[in-house]
């Protein structure tokens, strides 16, 4: 099973990007979204440093919400 993560762009040097995923920072290559137009403020869905798609606001706090729903339960056990 392969697990992406949405990120909100910080700060973009060329094809790399920073990204901010739940208040970590994390470098990410935005070569395979070139053509989505990113800016920083825009959320991307990461998978292995790489953006995948750019995510409207609404739909990555839709995942991100999902994520600590699934984190809860498996505290719950």
């Amino acid at each position: 099973m392969c697990l992406a993560v949405p990120g909100r762009v910080t700060k973009i040097e060329g094809e790399k990007a920073e990204v901010d995923i739940g208040g970590i920072r994390r470098e990410a290559s935005l070569e395979l979204v070139s053509d989505q137009g990113v800016k920083i403020g825009d959320y991307v869905l990461i998978h292995t440093g790489y953006a995948i798609t750019k995510l409207d606001e609404a739909e990555a706090r839709e995942i991100l919400k999902a994520w600590r729903d699934v984190a809860r339960a498996e505290l719950e056990g």
